[in-house]
């Protein structure tokens, strides 16, 4: 192996094309939650029934749960900005990831329904 090529295994060009996908994290404004998805917004569009792994911060807990855009439109266009409104639906949780939900769900129930 030269000094200029220090990679312990061989790159092998690709004749024609092949694609690829990259998963990159945006922040989102989630509008409301339920044990079966979420409703947020972004700056850019999902596709429908495309899936994407969310990052959910619920209180002190992250959870990462696949998701499936069930509906998404644009809901405020403001100078050059444009907003999406979209339905994720939970692909599959994990009884540790609805856990999670289902306590932060009735946290947020009580802290609305206890005197201040």
């Amino acid at each position: 192996m030269s000094g200029a090529d220090k990679r312990d295994a061989e790159r092998v060009p690709i004749l024609g094309q092949l694609q690829g996908e990259m998963m990159v994290f945006q922040t989102m404004l989630i509008r409301d939650v339920s044990k079966g998805g979420v409703t947020i917004e972004t700056r850019f569009p999902l596709h429908i029934d495309s899936l994407h792994d969310v990052r959910l911060t619920l209180g002190k807990t992250s959870v990462v749960v696949k998701c499936r855009v069930a509906h998404s439109r644009i809901s405020d266009v403001d100078q050059d900005i444009v907003t999406y409104r979209t339905g994720l639906e939970f692909i599959e949780p994990s009884e540790r990831v609805i856990a999670v939900i289902a306590k932060f769900l009735d946290a947020v129930k009580a802290d609305r329904s206890s005197p201040t």
